[in-house]
């Protein structure tokens, strides 16, 4: 039987050949995601008023992003007890799909930049219907969190 240790180191090495993602992929990603999630007039305000430290932030998800496409581990949080809570409803999560693919597919060769959508579109559906949960909103097949405290007023 093999040991764990080889087996992750196995399963990482063969991620690595057949996406590119590396560490340093990772953090670029990150920062240029971030960067324009913390200009984005709908998420920006929802960052700036949980995140007081963005270098260390940084360096959470590179390590989440690391575990999530790689298997390599690095990443010991719980991140859905860290989002549940949030003022946030299925056109963020639209959102921040859209920028993260936007910005995979600029940083990222082509195979990675599946992985990482794939990753993220799992993690996206994942939070909502747990902060849907949390507000006792029982979401159907196909159905998204709407709430209407975010419904803007017709111009």
């Amino acid at each position: 039987m093999e040991d764990p240790a080889a087996r992750r180191a196995r399963i990482v090495e063969s991620r690595r050949l057949e996406t590119g993602i590396d560490e340093a992929m990772i953090d670029r990603l990150v920062r240029a995601f971030y960067g324009k999630v913390r200009l984005d007039p709908m998420l920006g305000p929802v960052f700036e008023a949980r995140v007081d430290d963005w270098e260390h932030h940084f360096e959470l998800l590179g390590r989440f992003w690391s575990s999530v496409t790689l298997g390599t581990g690095a990443y010991s949080g719980t991140p859905m007890s860290k989002h549940i809570g949030l003022p946030v409803d299925g056109r963020h999560f639209d959102r921040w799909l859209t920028l993260f693919g936007e910005t995979a597919i600029e940083i990222c060769p082509p195979a990675a930049a599946r992985l990482f959508l794939e990753r993220a579109m799992r993690i996206a559906e994942s939070l909502e219907l747990a902060i849907a949960g949390d507000l006792k909103v029982v979401l159907g097949k196909g159905e998204r969190l709407n709430r209407p405290e975010f419904d803007t007023e017709p111009a």
